[in-house]
């Protein structure tokens, strides 16, 4: 990569990904189910969360460093499970897992990953495994076995999947696997990699494997099969995130899928904070969906969060770059934190906990004709 025209910013990586990737490879990665409605809600629910910054306060030695499910990172991220991300770099998960290692923040490995669990975790740094729920649930088992040999550090199972969401550029598209991507970590059949005229070849593999009969009771099996942390993706009812908690997960990512699964979905920053205060410091809270800088993680944390998952920004630094492309996604993102948090004077991740947050109603359904006044959130009380 060049770094005398190096981006500066998330969206500056967004732009280039789109310049280099086919057409179809970038509607797989930027598209979102139905008229993408979650995925546009994302955006406008974070920038409707203003931060109320304090002042005369010493953060000269303002960090960024925090901790997740007990272990120490360089900041609150860890980068979110993506399939196949070697539709757009030869190295694929292997380079967004080192670099991810460079910047000492958790790389989720997914199950549709285009390498083997092994091979991740063999780059070295900490890894977590994201699991799907497959229809043989002996070999949902087994994934769970292997990422535990490999050495994984967490088990995060993805709940919002019973079937992939209708994503309409993949189904014009009739988008399918190229020959040289595959679902490394599972025995499957070739119905990804074969275009058929009648939609999305990828959705018709997910069909196939995933189990749309999850239920809770899966927690509970799982969680006997495993001494692993449990990490539950893809809740936004705050029901469920007590439900959660009851069953003995370690944590929970807040999640639409990225706008990916039901469109209409709440905006995961409009579920949050309820999230947060369901599991009552329980269990730690997750973001995901729509996170493309250190601001928005800064939200986050003020609204309750542990921490974030970042998906979309570091294919896209993977895409332009290789394995320098999404370590310097992540170097961009830990010094607009670190900026965030010292011009808002929170010292420390702890101090960002304790910000509060405005929030504009007008980008939360406030009815046409009325008048939209902000919202004074308090920051979210967290016990221990």
């Amino acid at each position: 990569m060049n770094r005398s025209a190096e981006p500066a910013t998330a969206a500056d990586f967004e732009q280039g990904a789109a310049a280099i990737l086919s057409a179809e490879v970038w509607d797989f990665i930027a598209g979102g189910s139905g008229a993408e409605t979650t995925i546009a809600a994302n955006r406008t629910a974070l920038d409707s969360v203003f931060l109320v910054p304090r002042m005369l306060r010493d953060v000269s030695t303002c960090s960024t460093r925090s901790t997740l499910l007990g272990r120490p990172v360089e900041m609150p991220v860890a980068a979110a499970p993506v399939a196949y991300q070697r539709l757009v770099h030869p190295d694929g998960e292997l380079a967004t897992a080192r670099a991810t290692a460079a910047a000492g923040v958790p790389f989720v490995a997914a199950t549709l990953s285009s390498v083997p669990i092994e091979q991740i975790t063999a780059a070295g740094g900490r890894v977590w495994f994201q699991l799907y729920w497959l229809r043989d649930e002996s070999a949902t088992l087994d994934l769970v076995r292997r990422a535990e040999d490999a050495g994984c550090e967490a088990i995060m199972l993805t709940v919002d999947v019973p079937w992939m969401g209708r994503r309409l550029r993949d189904i014009r598209n009739g988008f399918a696997l190229p020959a040289h991507v595959r679902a490394a970590n599972i025995v499957t059949t070739s119905a990804a990699h074969e275009r058929t005229g009648q939609g999305s070849a990828v959705a018709a593999h997910t069909s196939q494997e995933f189990s749309p009969a999850l239920t809770w009771s899966a927690l509970d099996r799982l969680r006997q099969h495993t001494r692993l942390p449990l990490v539950v993706k893809g809740l936004l009812a705050p029901e469920d995130g007590a439900q959660a908690v009851q069953h003995g997960v370690d944590a929970i990512v807040v999640s639409n899928h990225g706008g990916r699964q039901l469109d209409g979905a709440v905006a995961s920053i409009d579920a949050l904070p309820e999230i947060v205060d369901a599991v009552h410091g329980r269990c730690e809270v997750l973001l995901d969906s729509g996170v493309r800088s250190g601001t928005d993680v800064l939200r986050a944390l003020a609204l309750g969060a542990s921490g974030v998952l970042l998906g979309r920004p570091l294919i896209w630094g993977l895409a332009v770059g290789g394995e320098p492309g999404a370590t310097r996604v992540l170097e961009l993102l830990r010094a607009e934190l670190r900026d965030a948090m010292g011009l808002a004077a929170c010292e420390n991740v702890a101090a960002a906990r304790r910000l509060q947050t405005f929030r504009r109603l007008a980008a939360h359904g406030v009815r046409s004709g009325s008048e939209p006044r902000p919202m004074l959130v308090q920051p979210s009380v967290i016990p221990g």
